[in-house]
C-alpha cells in the first residue's frame, strides 16, 4: 500500500494529461494543468473519468471477465483446470486502481484525498463555491469502496492516501468491513441532505462528465446507491434495513430514487446514472469479445430466457452460426452452450451456439458504463415491498423492473451509430403478455416471488455490471447455478470473495497480518447469510 500512496501523491494532479481520453477531455472540461491555481473542478472530471466503470477492454477482459463475471455466470467460459483461480496481477491491478491514478482506473481515493487537502486551504469564500465538488466527488468515492467491500471485505480506507492528506507515508490499517459499509449508508444520507439544498454553478457543470451538473439526479444517485447498500445487508440486518429502506420508500420526495419515474418506458439516457465513453471503444470491447468469454450463458439463455419467449433476447444475444461451402449459415434458434460441456466439447461445436450480441456490445462505441439504472432500482423496491410492505406494490416495482430492463437493453443497442442493423424494441403489448402471461409472472409463493425478483435482477445486471451480479448472487443463492469442478487443487469451486493481492500484502505486510486469518477464498462477505 506504501506504493500505491507513492503513486497516488505522484500522479493525482496531472492525471488528466494522461490516457487516451486527453484529447476530448482538453476540449471539453476544465484543465488543471493549465491553471497555476489548485482546481477541484479537474480533480472532479479526473474522479469520474474510470476505465473501471465505463466498459473499456482492460477491466472487461482482465477482470470482470475472469472473476465475478465468471463466479456469476453471467458470460460462458472456457473449461479449464484453473478457471476458478483468480489472476493476482489483474486483480492486483483493479485494487491498486481504486487507490492510485492510471490509465486503466480514477484511482479514486487517492485523488479525493488530494481534493480534501485542496479544499481545506482555500479561503472560506472559494470553499462555499466548491464545496459542491467535493461532495459529488464523495458519492463516487462511497459507492465504488462499497464495491471493494463487496469483493474483498476488510479494506484499507480511513488512514489510506495520508501522503494526501497530511504529507506524510503510513502504511493504512485495514477497515473492519462491516463498520465501515454502515458509515458509507450515514454518509450517503448526509450527502442526500447536501444535494437537497444545493445549487450548481458553470465550474461544477462544466467538471461533471456524469450527470452534467444535475443536482436531483446527484441526490438520486447517493439515495439509489444507500438503497443498494442496505438491501445488501438486509439477510443479516435485517430489522436495520427494514426501518431505513421503508422509511426511503415511504417518502419519496424526501428520498427521490433513479427510478425512471416508475415508467416502464422511461428513457434511460436521461433518468439512469451511466457513464459516456469519451473515446471511441469500438476496437478495445470488441477485442474483448473476440478473444473469448463471448458465447451465451447456459442458465440465462436456455433457463431464463427462452422459455420466457423473453424480448430482450435478440439484443443480448445472436443466433450465431458457421459457413458452409462459403455461405454463411444462420442457427435456426437461439440456444447456450450447455456447461456441462468438456473443453473438448466446446471446441467441437462452438458455432452451435449462441453469442452475445455484437451491435449492443462489442461493436458498440456509444455503450455506456452503468452505475445504476431504474430497473435496479424498481427490483429493489419489489424485494424490500415482498419482504416488509404491500404485496400489490411488490407486484408493481417487479412488472415496472422488468419492464424498464427491456427498455434499457434496446437502449443500448439502438445507441449504436456505425451502420449496423439495430433491433426494434416491441410493442407494449408483447412486453405485457411477457411480464404477466409466461413463467416469469409475479405469482406463487413468497419465496417463489423473492426468487422471480433475484433471478430478473441477475439478468438485467448481466456482464456489464458484473460487480453486482455476482454480489447479488452471493446474497440470495439465486439464480441457482451449476458450476463444473475444476481441477486444480483448492481451486475446484469458485470463491465466496478474492483473496488480497500481493501488491498489497506485500508492502503493507504489518496491517496484512490482522486480516490474515480471514484472507481465504471460503470466508463470506459480512452480508452473506
Amino acid at each position: 500500500m506504501k506504493n500505491n500512496i507513492i503513486k497516488a501523491g505522484l500522479f493525482v494532479g496531472m492525471l488528466l494529461t494522461l490516457g487516451s481520453c486527453k484529447k476530448a477531455l482538453e476540449d471539453k472540461f476544465i484543465d488543471p494543468d493549465k491553471s497555476t491555481k489548485t482546481s477541484l473542478a479537474g480533480f472532479l472530471t479526473a474522479a469520474l473519468n474510470n476505465n473501471r466503470v465505463k466498459p473499456m477492454y482492460w477491466n472487461m477482459r482482465t477482470f470482470y471477465f475472469l472473476q465475478p463475471a465468471l463466479y456469476s455466470q453471467t458470460i460462458y467460459f472456457p473449461i479449464s483446470n484453473s478457471m476458478y483461480q483468480q489472476s493476482d496481477g489483474y486483480v492486483g491491478g483493479y485494487w491498486t486502481d481504486f487507490y492510485s491514478p492510471s490509465a486503466n482506473g480514477s484511482g479514486i481515493l487517492g485523488i479525493y484525498r488530494a481534493m480534501e487537502t485542496s479544499y481545506a486551504a482555500l479561503p472560506a469564500s472559494d470553499q462555499a463555491n466548491q464545496k459542491i465538488l467535493l461532495e459529488a466527488a464523495k458519492v463516487v468515492l462511497y459507492d465504488q469502496a462499497a464495491q471493494m467491500v463487496d469483493l474483498w471485505g476488510d479494506i484499507p480506507y480511513s488512514e489510506a492516501g495520508s501522503l494526501e492528506a497530511t504529507s506524510t507515508i503510513k502504511n493504512p490499517k485495514f477497515d473492519e468491513q462491516a463498520a465501515l459499509y454502515n458509515t458509507l449508508i450515514s454518509n450517503l444520507d448526509a450527502s442526500n441532505t447536501y444535494f437537497s439544498t444545493a445549487s450548481a454553478n458553470p465550474a461544477f457543470s462544466k467538471a461533471d462528465i456524469l450527470l452534467s451538473g444535475n443536482i436531483d439526479k446527484w441526490r438520486r444517485y447517493a439515495n439509489s446507491i444507500r438503497l443498494r447498500l442496505l438491501m445488501r445487508i438486509s439477510k443479516v440486518s435485517e430489522s436495520t434495513a427494514q426501518t431505513a429502506v421503508m422509511a426511503m420508500l415511504n417518502n419519496p420526495s424526501q428520498y427521490p430514487l433513479v427510478d425512471g419515474g416508475n415508467n416502464a418506458n422511461y428513457t434511460p439516457g436521461t433518468s439512469d446514472i451511466l457513464l459516456q465513453q469519451l473515446t471511441n471503444n469500438t476496437s478495445n470491447l470488441n477485442s474483448a469479445f473476440t478473444e473469448g468469454s463471448l458465447f451465451a450463458p447456459d442458465y440465462m439463455l436456455n433457463t431464463a430466457m427462452v422459455p420466457a419467449n423473453d424480448p430482450r433476447i435478440p439484443v443480448i444475444f445472436d443466433k450465431y452460426g458457421k459457413t458452409v461451402n462459403g455461405v454463411f449459415v444462420q442457427n435456426p434458434t437461439y440456444k447456450a452452450m450447455p456447461i456441462t460441456f468438456t473443453a473438448a466439447d466446446q471446441d467441437l461445436h462452438n458455432t452451435e451456439y449462441a453469442i452475445m450480441d455484437s451491435v449492443t456490445f462489442a461493436q458498440n462505441p456509444s455503450l455506456p458504463g452503468p452505475v445504476i439504472t431504474a430497473s435496479e432500482v424498481n427490483f429493489m423496491k419489489a424485494e424490500a415491498n415482498q419482504r416488509w410492505g404491500s404485496a400489490a406494490a411488490a407486484q408493481t416495482a417487479y412488472e415496472t423492473a422488468v419492464k424498464q430492463s427491456v427498455t434499457f437493453y434496446y437502449y443500448l443497442n439502438n445507441l449504436n451509430n456505425t451502420g449496423l442493423k439495430k433491433t426494434t424494441k416491441p410493442d407494449d403489448a408483447t412486453i405485457n403478455t411477457f411480464v404477466t402471461a409466461s413463467n416469469i409472472a409475479f405469482t406463487g409463493t413468497a419465496t417463489q416471488k423473492l426468487a422471480l425478483i433475484y433471478v430478473q435482477k441477475w439478468l438485467h445486471f448481466g456482464f456489464l455490471q458484473a460487480n453486482q451480479a455476482w454480489a447479488e448472487y452471493r446474497r440470495t443463492g439465486y439464480p441457482q447455478l451449476t458450476f463444473p469442478t475444476a481441477t486444480l487443487s483448492n481451486y475446484t469451486t469458485p470463491p465466496t470473495r478474492l483473496t488480497y493481492p500481493t501488491v498489497e500484502t506485500s508492502y503493507n505486510t504489518a496491517n496484512y497480518q490482522a486480516v490474515k486469518a480471514k484472507d481465504t477464498r471460503t470466508t463470506k462477505i459480512f452480508w452473506q447469510p
